[in-house]
C-alpha cells in the first residue's frame, strides 16, 4: 500500500501449497539462466566476470562481482539476512524514524554504517548516490518491471550512474520472492549453506506448518488484509501480494475485494464504506506510512468493525523482509491469531 501520493498508489499497492520451497531448489539452480538468478544460486565466484539475470529478464554482465551496492531498504534488509553486508554502502527508502531509530523496513541493516540517500518515496539524492561510486543498484519489482522505489521522474539519470538489478517480489508466492533474493545474494558472495540461513529456512517451514495447523484447528476464520489512510481504507487482494498469496495457499480464507486498482493489488474504500467486507481478523498495514489503530480511533466506521471491537487486529507487513529469517515471525504471529480467533461476523 502506497504512501506518499495518489499517483503512486497503484504502483506501490498493498503489496504458496505444501510449505516453503526447499532451499536445495535454490542451490540446485546454480549456473541456470532463469529470471531473477540466472548467474548463480550457489555461492558465486570471488573473482572473474559477474553475470546475473534480474526480474526484468535483463542480463547484467560486469567484469567482477559488485563490491559497492546501493539498495532500496527492503532489498538491503533481505540481502543482509542472507549474509551480504560489507558490500551494502548506501540505502534509500524508509531507513530512519523521526526519532532517529531504524525504520522496521530496514530490518537488521546497521543504519549507522550505510549512507542514506533518501528517507521517503521520491527522495533520492543523485549527487550523493554518484559520490558513493556504486557498482550496482538493487530494488524490488512489484509491477510492470519497474524498480519499486526509484523515482520515475529521475530514473534515467539514476540508471546512468550504475547498473541496476530488479528482484521480482510481486505476483509470485512468498517462497519464490525469497528465492529470488537468495539467488542474488549468492551471486554476490553469500553462503546459502551457512548455519544462520539454514536455521532460518527451517523456522520458516515450521511457521508455514503452524499456519496450516491453525486453519485446520479453527476453520472458517475470515481474514482481511488492509491499510488505513487519511481518506480511504484499502483492502488488499490475495491474488497479487506475495505473502498473502502464500498464506492463501496455506489455507487462510481471505476477503477478496471486488473492484481492485488497475494493477490488481487493492480496492480503495471511502471510510463511509469501510464495512463493505466482513472479517473476523484484520491484518493491518504496519508500515510507518499507514495509520495505526490509535490514529484510526477517530474513524467511526473503523471502531465499529467487528474485528476491531473484538481486538482481532494484527500487524501486517506488505513489504516483508524477503528472506527466510524476515518472514518466519510474521507467519508465527498469523498462526497464533487464527488459532485463537473468534468468529465475529
Amino acid at each position: 500500500m502506497p504512501n506518499p501520493a495518489a499517483r503512486s498508489l497503484s504502483r506501490r499497492g498493498l503489496l504458496t501449497a505444501g510449505g516453503a520451497v526447499a532451499l536445495g531448489a535454490v542451490l540446485a539452480a546454480c549456473g541456470g539462466k532463469e529470471k531473477d538468478g540466472a548467474a548463480a544460486a550457489g555461492q558465486g565466484p570471488a573473482s572473474g566476470p559477474w553475470t546475473f539475470t534480474d526480474g526484468r529478464g535483463k542480463q547484467l554482465n560486469l567484469p567482477a562481482r559488485p563490491k559497492r551496492v546501493v539498495a532500496y531498504v527492503g532489498a538491503a534488509a533481505a540481502l543482509w539476512d542472507f549474509g551480504v553486508r560489507d558490500q551494502i554502502i548506501g540505502v534509500y527508502g524508509p531507513a530512519k524514524l523521526p526519532d532517529g531509530r531504524p525504520d522496521p523496513q530496514i530490518g537488521e541493516v546497521d543504519v549507522n554504517k550505510v549512507t542514506i540517500i533518501g528517507n521517503a518515496y521520491g527522495e533520492f539524492n543523485i549527487e550523493k548516490y554518484a559520490a558513493l561510486r556504486p557498482e550496482l543498484l538493487v530494488d524490488h519489482i512489484f509491477v510492470q518491471d519497474q524498480l519499486f522505489y526509484v523515482p520515475a521522474d529521475h530514473k534515467d539519470k539514476i540508471f546512468a550512474v550504475a547498473p541496476s538489478a530488479g528482484v521480482l517480489v510481486g505476483r509470485v508466492p512468498l517462497p519464490k520472492a525469497i528465492e529470488n533474493y537468495a539467488a542474488l545474494a549468492a551471486s554476490l558472495g553469500a553462503d546459502l549453506k551457512a548455519a544462520p540461513v539454514v536455521e532460518a529456512k527451517a523456522r520458516f517451514d515450521r511457521a508455514a506448518q503452524a499456519v496450516r495447523d491453525a486453519v485446520k484447528a479453527n476453520p472458517g476464520v475470515k481474514v482481511l488484509a488492509g491499510a488505513g489512510m487519511a481518506d480511504n481504507f484499502y483492502v488488499s487482494s490475495p491474488a497479487k501480494n506475495s505473502d498473502i498469496m502464500y498464506f492463501k495457499e496455506l489455507g487462510v480464507d481471505f476477503v477478496v475485494p471486488q473492484k481492485v486498482d488497475k494493477d490488481g493489488y487493492f480496492e480503495a474504500l471511502s471510510w463511509e464504506n469501510a464495512d463493505k467486507y466482513h472479517a473476523d481478523v484484520i491484518m493491518l498495514d504496519a508500515r510507518t506510512q499507514s495509520l495505526q489503530p490509535p490514529a484510526l480511533a477517530s474513524k467511526p466506521t473503523w471502531k465499529d468493525l467487528p474485528a476491531v471491537k473484538n481486538d482481532q487486529v494484527i500487524p501486517w507487513h506488505p513489504e516483508p523482509r524477503f528472506s527466510w529469517a524476515g518472514c518466519a515471525q510474521n507467519m508465527e504471529a498469523l498462526a497464533n491469531t487464527i488459532k485463537s480467533a473468534k468468529k465475529v461476523r
